[in-house]
């Protein structure tokens, strides 16, 4: 999918300025693969046995999802682009994917999906800071 992250991104009509294209390829692309991976985990938990533990873990994945969603969208978008307001997403969908790892990194040894899904976080939140050190 980077291929097709990067295709679009290579046709917008307009100059994008001086954005690092390869890093924001990769923080969009980890952003839509950070939301589906934690929408699963937040499926699979709720059908632990043990579902009643996991139910910050639950919402912490879905408030994740969500979020990795909307800075996905929204950096995928450059006409009429807001600093700003593109720094301030991409600052709260670190924090997100900080808070989803952390939480699922306690579940990890037992839950193979909390495993994943931590470990998709964590490539998130690396993204996101490294657009971050780039951002104008």
């Amino acid at each position: 999918m980077t291929h097709h992250v990067t295709s679009m991104l290579d046709t917008y009509p307009k100059d994008l300025g001086a954005v690092d294209r390869a890093k924001l390829a990769e923080c969009i692309q980890a952003c839509f693969e950070c939301a589906q991976t934690c929408t699963a985990c937040a499926d699979a938990c709720l059908s632990e046995d043990m579902v009643a533990e996991l139910t910050k873990c639950i919402r912490t994945n879905l408030d994740c999802a969500d979020i990795c969603a909307t800075t996905g969208n929204v950096l995928s978008r450059h006409t009429g682009y807001d600093a700003n307001i593109t720094r301030s997403i991409v600052e709260a969908c670190r924090a997100a994917c900080k808070a989803c790892a952390d939480e699922c990194e306690q579940h990890a040894d037992m839950h193979e999906h909390c495993r994943i899904c931590a470990e998709a976080c964590r490539r998130c939140e690396k993204a996101c800071e490294e657009l971050l050190s780039v951002l104008g």
